[in-house]
């Protein structure tokens, strides 16, 4: 029993010290960075702006931005070629790199199933659909080649894993969901992030994952949002529950290591979670011991409070680190610059908030004067690669669902001779993809190059006489011998 003991106990202490201490033990470097930031280069380091919104590309310089962000539609000005990307973010980084300091920043992007906002990215399925793979070997490895084509752009955050446990089906994200089983969302969320970050931060092909959002924001009742339906709307439930249904997968999150996670936009009986101090400070950073930092979601500081200095002053004060606030950047840096000179946020939160960053850009390797932070263009030729693409085919076939096989017709025969196929779907590579695919909310048609529809892979698998038809009305089906119909 003794021995029993002694062991578990050494297991313990190499967790804390290999995981939860991980971020901190970049602290010397950080705060020996910080004491040299005035005021306005800390503002800065706390402020995100989007590409496409800022009024001139010098503004990074001008306010010392800490972080960069290109939303869902948040494209380079040349499209979305991986040319194009690329050159964004060198031309981006180069302007960082030119402030007094040379703090590099930290780009940003929502890389949900593959680098998804660029042509001939591979895209996998969504985390619906991987839930359904029960496999995190194939989800972390899923997140490793996203992270390197994510890397083969230049970009070194994205806005994932989402350990949303969606509990309504009628919230219109849950397909960013794994589960509504908080255990399988532990498993899969935790595999996405080693994935994504890899088993060392600084390594050039892993980025920076962020858990989100926090906390509970498929769990909200229905008609409580701004639209009376479900998201962004009011978690109404005690704290206890809350914590079994929403909290563990962020405790896995950090355990594995996490350097961000990002506050939702929803509230927690009555109070928006980005206002919550108890849940972003004394639960999530004091209890759990996260050592990276919060960043908000698009515009959602501005939903506390009418009165934008109100906000902001409730959300830093709350445990908000950095603000992603894409086109009012300047007006948050000048709001809290205020707030931090007449004492409504304390100094000593404005250096918290700062180390938290700091620790993180130390832990990646951007402040390692003898690495280039700018694009590695070599990775180019991996992009989109046939190894990449034949994971995604792995992963496309185990998450498909039978719920029924009625008198055992599958599989099909490849000798039957005419197969009918309906439905707008089926040969709509748009459609197959879904949100989140070069466009926010995704698109039909021929949004991205390098997939295959169901149509066309049908085409590819049957007999080389075997007669293929299609509708996308269901027009025209006599003298097939089956019918496939593909709907959503």
């Amino acid at each position: 029993m003794k021995k029993f003991t002694f062991e578990l106990l050494l297991i313990v202490v190499f967790c804390f010290s290999a995981e939860c201490a991980f971020l901190s033990s970049y602290d010397k470097q950080a705060k020996e960075l910080l004491s040299k930031m005035t005021l306005e280069e800390k503002i800065g380091q706390m402020t995100q702006a989007e590409n496409c919104k800022l009024k001139n590309e010098t503004d990074i310089q001008k306010y010392y931005l800490g972080s960069i962000l290109s939303g869902g539609d948040g494209d380079p000005e040349n499209g979305n070629s991986l040319e194009a990307w690329t050159d964004l973010y060198d031309r981006c980084q180069k302007q960082a790199l030119q402030t007094r300091l040379a703090i590099p920043i930290l780009y940003g992007i929502d890389a949900l199933h593959g680098h998804n906002n660029v042509l001939g990215a591979v895209i996998f399925p969504h985390n619906i659909g991987l839930g359904c793979t029960r496999d995190p070997n194939l989800v972390r490895e899923i997140a490793r080649i996203t992270a390197l084509e994510i890397r083969a752009t230049g970009i070194n955050w994205t806005f994932a894993p989402c350990v949303t446990v969606p509990q309504d089906i009628r919230w219109g994200r849950t397909y960013e969901g794994f589960s509504e089983n908080t255990d399988l969302v532990k498993i899969l969320g935790s595999a996405q992030v080693r994935g994504y970050q890899s088993d060392d931060l600084s390594n050039p092909l892993s980025v920076l994952a962020c858990a989100k959002h926090y906390i509970g924001d498929g769990g909200t009742k229905f008609g409580t949002s701004q639209g009376q339906m479900l998201d962004q709307g009011d978690v109404q439930m005690d704290e206890a529950a809350l914590r079994k249904f929403f909290l563990s997968p962020y405790k896995t999150a950090i355990d594995e290591g996490v350097g961000s996670i990002m506050p939702s936009y929803s509230s927690f009986n009555g109070l928006k979670c980005s206002a919550n101090k108890h849940l972003l400070t004394d639960v999530l950073k004091v209890e759990l011991g996260f050592e990276g930092f919060l960043i908000s979601d698009y515009k959602a500081i501005k939903q506390i409070n009418p009165d934008f200095n109100e906000a902001v002053k409730i959300s830093v004060n709350a445990g908000m680190d950095m603000a992603m606030e894409p086109n009012t950047y300047d007006q948050f840096f000048i709001t809290l610059k205020k707030l931090a000179k007449n004492g409504n946020v304390p100094m000593s939160r404005i250096d918290d908030a700062v180390t938290r960053i700091l620790r993180v850009k130390f832990a990646m390797g951007l402040m390692d004067k003898n690495k280039s932070v700018l694009a590695d263009r070599n990775l180019h030729k991996e992009f989109g690669s046939a190894n990449h693409r034949q994971v995604a085919r792995q992963a496309v076939r185990k998450s498909l669902v039978l719920l029924k096989n009625k008198k055992n017709f599958l599989p099909i025969s490849k000798n039957i001779s005419h197969i009918y196929v309906a439905g707008k779907s089926a040969d709509d590579i748009g459609n197959q993809c879904g949100g989140w695919t070069i466009n926010w909310q995704g698109g039909s048609g021929n949004v991205t190059n390098g997939g295959t529809t169901i149509l066309q892979a049908i085409k590819n698998s049957v007999a080389p006489d075997a007669k293929v038809t299609f509708s996308k009305n269901g027009d025209n089906a006599q003298d097939a011998e089956l019918g496939i119909v593909v709907i959503g």
